[in-house]
């Protein structure tokens, strides 16, 4: 975990401390799969987001902490948006860019 991913770690637990969330998940690991013309689900690739922070309403917000975004990680989050997020409506997605923006 680098330096940022620790400062964003922290505000998340102060942010479950107040009961924002239940539970957090360091390193959450999502299987990115793709439908092929024959119908066959084909594995891609792992999508490995920083954090996944649990709602007590049950639903999940994943939190990617960004110093820089490399085009593998713009690639990879693409993909994310259009195959699985909308298959998993109880997640939503916060990208936190070094500098404290958010997106």
């Amino acid at each position: 975990m680098s330096k940022y991913e620790g400062r964003i770690a922290q505000e998340l637990e102060l942010r479950q401390k107040a009961g924002e969330f239940t539970g957090i998940d360091y390193q959450y690991r999502i299987k990115l799969y793709v439908y092929l013309p024959n119908g066959e689900k084909a594995y891609l690739f792992d999508y490995l987001c920083d954090f996944r922070c649990h709602r007590p309403n049950n639903t999940f917000l994943l939190v990617e902490a960004k110093g820089h975004a490399t085009e593998l990680y713009r690639t990879k989050k693409k993909i994310l948006d259009l195959v699985w997020l909308p298959d998993h409506l109880d997640h939503e997605f916060e990208e936190i860019k070094q500098g404290g923006w958010r997106v």
